[in-house]
């Protein structure tokens, strides 16, 4: 792909209680990019206040331990020009009593413009709620496979998958997956050499069989 097709624009679509690798090592890699490709980046969420990993549902924390990202930009007023790739992570935050209403209203009206939809983890099971991925294939984190899957029956769900690449929609499995799906995606679109490079930089041993998923082994969900 060509240095003037290539993506410019990523948005990172935030929640609380989203789990943080699942945002902070794609968004690495991309900050690597960043250094030899023309890049910018918008983060989105309901209001302009800190977005926290602290989940709203009950016990699933027994503390305040928790990190907070600076939107950008809201739902409502997003950025004025074109998101070329949408990122939505996933986390306990995906599930109730999340009130994503204005999140997922937000996907469906800009995910046709997106020239790639980016998910981590249960982020897929969240998107897949708005009907963007019926019809595609999809992956998810197996540790919640069954939330996912459970979120819409017109997704081809592929369980034994580091993630999955279905035309512009890529989504991968749990946390760490992320990171071998944004070097994959960076493979797709920007060349080989630069996804090795960011692998080098970043010192991560690259998964890039996207089939090699131990995970789903030691999880054994029937399927």
């Amino acid at each position: 792909m060509s240095e003037t097709q290539t993506p410019l624009h990523i948005g990172v679509v935030l929640f609380p209680g989203f789990q943080l690798l699942d945002v902070a090592g794609p968004l690495d890699c991309f900050n690597i990019l960043s250094q030899s490709h023309p890049l910018k980046l918008s983060i989105l969420s309901t209001t302009l206040a800190p977005v926290t990993t602290l989940s709203l549902v009950r016990g699933a924390s027994l503390s305040s331990f928790s990190q907070s990202i600076v939107p950008t930009h809201t739902f409502s007023s997003p950025p004025s020009t074109p998101i070329d790739v949408l990122f939505l992570p996933g986390g306990l935050g995906t599930r109730p009593p999340n009130d994503l209403e204005e999140l997922k209203a937000f996907l469906v009206q800009h995910a046709p413009a997106a020239r790639f939809i980016l998910t981590v983890c249960t982020g897929s099971g969240l998107l897949a709620q708005t009907g963007l991925l019926d019809g595609k294939r999809a992956t998810g984190n197996k540790n919640s496979w069954e939330w996912t899957t459970e979120q819409s029956g017109g997704v081809e769900w592929v369980y034994k998958a580091r993630w999955v690449e279905d035309g512009r929609f890529w989504t991968s499995s749990g946390v760490s997956a992320g990171i071998d799906m944004a070097l994959a995606w960076v493979a797709k679109v920007y060349g080989g050499e630069v996804a090795e490079r960011i692998a080098k930089t970043m010192e991560y041993v690259w998964e890039r069989d996207s089939t090699v998923d131990s995970f789903a082994d030691l999880y054994k969900h029937d399927v």
